[in-house]
């Protein structure tokens, strides 16, 4: 557990590490990029090794309307990727949608995976998630005023969805099918 503990502190530490210390991290230019880098690759070692190698209390597991809800909830966040890199309108209504996106696929995945390893590696992840937006919210912020073509709109749709078949059938080959079934 331990080592799924330090994976899930290494990957928040490395993500606010500029808004926490940003004297510290401006100071190593360039270098703070490629020690920010080494730091995510690393923790998300610690992380998949961590969890592949907990065990703990499992309280609940899946359930057709879970899985259900699990596959909404990350299809929803792939959408607010993707919307978020073509800068379509939900970027206009949130000043966060990358976050709320991956603060969703964490949330999905607790709601299917009752044990303490997720509620450590999903929840510590949702934790950071919030951390990041709050601190991010302290600066000031100007929505994009667009325009926001359909056409862009429909991409994020489709590549959402591409994601999510793409995504759920690597999930499959490596660990629980996500579909259901």
């Amino acid at each position: 557990m331990l080592i799924l503990i330090l994976g899930v502190a290494l990957w928040s530490a490395a993500h606010l590490w500029k808004r926490v210390a940003p004297a510290h991290h401006d100071q190593m230019g360039d270098r703070a990029r490629g020690i920010a880098t080494a730091a995510l690759l690393l923790s998300v070692v610690l992380m998949v090794w961590g969890y592949k190698i907990s065990d703990g209390p499992y309280w609940w597991g899946r359930s057709p309307a879970l899985v259900g809800i699990n596959n909404l909830l990350v299809l929803i966040a792939f959408y607010l990727f993707a919307a978020s890199g073509m800068k379509t309108r939900v970027t206009a209504l949130t000043r966060h949608p990358q976050l709320i996106g991956f603060s969703l696929w964490a949330g999905a995945h607790l709601l299917v995976n009752g044990d303490l390893p997720s509620f450590i590696l999903f929840g510590g992840l949702l934790a950071w998630a919030h951390v990041e937006m709050r601190l991010i919210n302290r600066t000031p912020w100007t929505p994009p005023a667009g325009p926001f073509p359909v056409r862009k709109e429909i991409m994020a749709a489709v590549g959402a969805v591409l994601v999510t078949a793409a995504v759920g059938m690597i999930h499959g080959w490596l660990g629980p099918w996500p579909f259901g079934g």
